[in-house]
């Protein structure tokens, strides 16, 4: 779950004026964004983790009905550590080094038994593309309401009521994109692995497989130590944002 202390579709923002604090050069905006970004991840993690278990339910797999994940509760899905404390320490601390302001967390999986998929293969690609396509779907449905809410606001005042819902509308989609193309990074273990997987032959299944154990460090390494993770979310997700303003006349 990544996460940035930006309200425009740039990776890394400017600094505006700033407060020194914990949190570093930050701006007073920056930091109101930042918890603003945190509050809107728990919806966006919430239903990225339900389409998961909800859809190997529809595909003959209970266990994620039977451990209570099929709920909107975000208790049910929030990892203490790795959704609440991990991002939060992250932040706090890449904030007061002074270089770019970097926060990575991440939800309580939702178990799935893949041996009771009628195809296997299928049912482990269905519901690891699952996640993905429900935060793109949840970008879609906030970037029409955003460019309703734009276009009833005839002063486009971001101080206005419906700025500051047009503002949230435009985090909430970005949010979602970055959840998605996050997670379809084909590194074990995060969806796109899933996906990936259902592609490869057969011979290259095990060694795949072997990967996940070193997932989490390969993720880490190549998100705080190479320009890819940056260039890629700024190449999909960024990209994609890019187009509202377009849209409504101001890029």
């Amino acid at each position: 779950m990544p996460a940035r202390s930006s309200r425009t579709t740039r990776w890394i923002p400017e600094k505006e004026g700033s407060v020194q604090s914990l949190f570093g050069n930050m701006s007073s905006t920056e930091l109101l964004l930042v918890v603003l970004n945190f509050l809107l991840m728990i919806p966006a993690l919430v239903l990225h983790e339900l389409a998961h278990g909800w859809v190997a339910y529809r595909l003959g797999d209970t266990t994620a009905k039977r451990a209570g994940r099929l709920s909107l509760n975000p208790l049910k899905h929030i990892d203490p550590f790795g959704t609440l404390l991990m991002p939060a320490m992250l932040f706090f601390f890449t904030s007061a080094l002074g270089g770019r302001a970097f926060a990575f967390g991440y939800a309580k999986p939702v178990p799935i038994n893949p041996n009771n998929f009628r195809d296997r293969r299928k049912g482990i690609l269905l519901t690891g593309i699952a996640g993905p396509v429900m935060n793109i779907l949840l970008a879609i449905g906030s970037s029409i309401l955003y460019l309703a809410v734009y276009l009833m606001n005839p002063t486009h005042s971001a101080g206005s009521v419906l700025g500051v819902i047009g503002l949230l509308l435009y985090q909430f989609a970005f949010i979602n994109l970055m959840f998605a193309f996050f997670n379809l990074i084909p590194i074990p273990p995060l969806d796109g692995s899933r996906v990936l997987q259902y592609f490869l032959p057969r011979s290259a299944l095990h060694f795949y497989a072997q990967l996940e154990r070193w997932g989490f460090i390969i993720l880490i390494a190549v998100m705080w130590l190479t320009p890819l993770f940056t260039w890629y979310i700024n190449a999909t997700a960024g990209s994609l944002m890019n187009l509202l303003p377009m849209l409504v006349g101001l890029g």
